[in-house]
């Protein structure tokens, strides 16, 4: 059997990417979006029709040029999301505007409109993750929008208070970024790369995923941001795994046995202390983590980029 069909025995598998013919390859149970992965997609001429459709909502519902921009940019990242939910058999992760990260009433004002775009379209709102970034403020906002039904992906996550907030939170998922902690890492090392063990990224997942089990806590693991196949068979067995195509098409062209790195019963085992954690203490700690604040502010700016770019691509078409 191929790795793929290994690593979807003890893994459920998530294809990273907003491009729909390649979600079609590979049969992953969901899907992940975000905005440079929105971006990217919405140049190429198979996805146009979803551009236009969008814009056309945008002029009919929004009285002023601003409102039909911002109307035809959530209806961007929502007809790619109903798309991709004709392929995949489970859920679509759709993300919050990354320039409302420290804004809670904003994200949850975004939030509860991308949900209400999906149950316009007659989508059940259990088939759609928000997505937002793991800052404290983003943290408040899944508190609020778990309690409405509406079920999020905790993003933009490099750290242990971000997990453990997101958890006490009762977000449904996180999605720590493996390859963005091994980037930091090996850039303030001088390193070439590291055995997959070794990874930091990998290690950071580990330890996030330890505790989780270690607790019982609901919220499921999802790593993300991954480099190179290693660290994706480093991790099997963690809750979900979200990959990109290329690499998809790396485990699926490799005939190997997967053996399983996780194990829930495992970490119940393991000597772990218990954190808690109030704003005070997840600032402190974020504070004194130089990799999970640089790579979160880092993460924060660029998908801000791509949803201006994305912006001004729907402003002139405008």
């Amino acid at each position: 059997m191929s790795q793929l069909e290994e690593l979807q025995k003890l893994t459920t598998i998530v294809a990273d990417t907003g491009e729909i013919e390649e979600i079609k390859k590979y049969t992953p149970t969901d899907a992940t979006t975000n905005p440079s992965l929105i971006f990217k997609a919405s140049s190429l001429p198979e996805y146009q029709f979803l551009i236009q459709d969008a814009l056309q909502y945008g002029k009919k519902n929004g009285k002023t040029k601003e409102e039909q921009l911002s109307l035809a940019l959530d209806k961007v990242f929502v007809n790619f999301g109903i798309e991709i939910l004709k392929i995949v058999p489970g859920r679509v992760s759709t993300e919050v505007d990354a320039r409302l990260s420290f804004d809670l009433s904003g994200s949850l004002e975004k939030a509860r409109f991308l949900i209400a775009l999906y149950e316009a379209a007659g989508i059940d709102r259990k088939r759609i993750l928000i997505k937002l970034a793991s800052t404290w403020e983003g943290i408040q906002a899944a508190e609020v929008l778990e309690k409405e039904g509406i079920h999020c992906n905790m993003t933009l996550m490099f750290s242990m208070p971000q997990a453990i907030g997101c958890a006490d939170a009762g977000a449904t998922l996180i999605s720590p970024f493996v390859g963005r902690i091994f980037d930091w890492y090996k850039k303030a090392e001088g390193k070439e790369g590291y055995p997959a063990h070794e990874d930091p990224g990998v290690l950071s997942v580990t330890e996030i995923y330890n505790y989780y089990k270690k607790f019982g806590i609901k919220t499921q693991v999802m790593g993300a941001s991954f480099r190179n196949k290693e660290e994706i068979l480093e991790l099997a067995g963690c809750d979900l795994l979200t990959i990109a195509p290329k690499l998809l098409q790396d485990l699926e062209t490799t005939e190997a046995d997967v053996p399983r790195k996780l194990d829930p019963e495992k970490a119940k085992a393991m000597p772990i202390e218990p954190i808690k954690i109030d704003e005070k203490t997840f600032r402190f700690m974020l504070c004194d983590d130089a990799m999970g604040v640089e790579k979160l502010m880092e993460g924060i700016r660029n998908f801000a980029k791509d949803v201006v770019k994305l912006e001004n691509h729907l402003k002139q078409a405008l």
